[in-house]
């Protein structure tokens, strides 16, 4: 679902002068045709980006298309048993599972009727589109939003033929290339600053979704991890690391995700996650809808201490949002999480179970530390990872496809 944005009403956030940049790129672009493919609507950070980008890009010019796949639940857990690979995690790949990839591509093919001058594949669920297009004339981008430094042997040299296929391939950081026979760039995703995931809000919004949460606005102090409820974001390492805490500081923690069509494990883990919790008062499980993205505002702007424990991690735009809101941050420095905590400096990073726990409790003992953390953090993601900067680098990797220096 596309949101109602305007360049100008990020002024305030990124300053005039990068409006002005990327109304200049824009124009060198104008009327360019872009297609945007990828398998979910709303749910997942891919989703959540598109719905801001694509306004932004048609109002400085470009033309653009936002085309969702559509899939079987054998598909989605297809690409599910993908995306665990790709993170380096052990899967059982069938060749009946392979013939339903393909297959679900067969019938997504209407997707690629008519021209554009790029077509822009979002993670491994439409690869498969990229058997059909003989004929395009446009270019082809596969945007990898995955950590793929650990994928198994089974996904990979399945997905890389595919891959190659394209005029070039992005990941998020440099670190992540990959052998691949075509030209390679990274730029890291962003979040949106003005939307309801991230603005700020009035104290009868805040009052009001604590009170539909059954969250108490005050009390002991709150620990807080959002993401989906998947293995690789270990939410039961997250309640070992706060049952560690808990037994020197009174404090709580939460739990709280959404899920995605394209994610089929979402349910047993939530089921998983209740049943490791289940007895204790101090901890809240909040399986919440996928758009239900005023209420994780809210959750930030409530915890005192925000975690992410992830095992691996593409880049980890639930930092991104903590971060942005000031909050003081305890992660795994892993992917892209390493780039956004700078240790001691915009965050802290823990390894271990018993390292989170630890420097949560220093975060709650020292709320002074939080502060200039949270401070340092917020300034970070506003230089960097903010979607006016975005679409600005949007921008200049399309003239570099193209060879048009002469824009910037």
């Amino acid at each position: 679902m596309l949101r109602k944005v305007s360049l100008k009403d990020y002024e305030g956030v990124c300053g005039r002068s990068l409006i002005e940049e990327i109304k200049s790129l824009g124009e060198v672009l104008k009327d360019y045709k872009v297609w945007h493919v990828n398998s979910t609507i709303i749910g997942g950070g891919v989703a959540e980006i598109l719905s801001s980008l694509v306004p932004l890009m048609e109002e400085v010019g470009l033309q653009v298309e936002w085309k969702v796949l559509s899939g079987t639940p054998e598909f989605f857990n297809t690409t599910k048993q993908f995306h665990n690979g790709m993170h380096g995690q052990p899967v059982n790949i069938t060749g009946e599972m392979l013939e339903s990839y393909l297959a679900t591509a067969q019938k997504n093919r209407r997707l690629l009727e008519g021209y554009a001058d790029l077509v822009v594949i979002h993670d491994q669920q439409p690869l498969g589109l990229t058997a059909f297009r003989s004929g395009h004339k446009g270019r082809w981008l596969w945007y990898c939003h995955v950590d793929p430094r650990y994928a198994v042997p089974a996904v990979w040299y399945f997905l890389a033929p595919m891959i190659a296929t394209c005029d070039a391939a992005v990941f998020h950081l440099p670190e992540y290339a990959r052998d691949l026979p075509i030209l390679q760039y990274f730029m890291p995703p962003a979040i949106d600053p003005l939307s309801d995931k991230n603005r700020e809000v009035t104290p009868e919004e805040y009052r009001g979704v604590l009170e539909r949460l059954d969250v108490d606005p005050e009390g002991p102090p709150v620990i807080l991890q959002v993401s989906r409820f998947d293995r690789l974001k270990d939410p039961f390492g997250v309640i070992e690391a706060f049952r560690l805490v808990r037994r020197n500081v009174s404090c709580r923690l939460i739990l709280a995700g959404g899920g995605a069509n394209d994610d089929p494990e979402g349910a047993t883990v939530l089921e998983e996650v209740r049943m490791m919790a289940a007895g204790d008062p101090d901890i809240t499980i909040l399986a919440l809808r996928p758009d239900a993205n005023l209420e994780i505002n809210v959750l930030q702007r409530r915890a005192d201490v925000i975690v992410q424990k992830s095992l691996r991690e593409g880049f980890g735009l639930t930092a991104t949002e903590a971060l942005w809101k000031g909050k003081p941050l305890v992660a795994t420095a892993t992917g892209g999480l390493a780039h956004q905590v700078l240790d001691g400096e915009t965050g802290l990073t823990a390894d271990t179970t018993e390292e989170m726990a630890a420097q949560i409790e220093r975060l709650l003992t020292n709320p002074d530390l939080g502060k200039r953390l949270g401070a340092a953090g917020r300034e970070h993601v506003r230089q960097r990872y903010i979607l006016p900067v975005y679409l600005y680098n949007w921008l200049r990797l399309i003239n570099l496809l193209e060879g048009r220096r002469d824009g910037w």
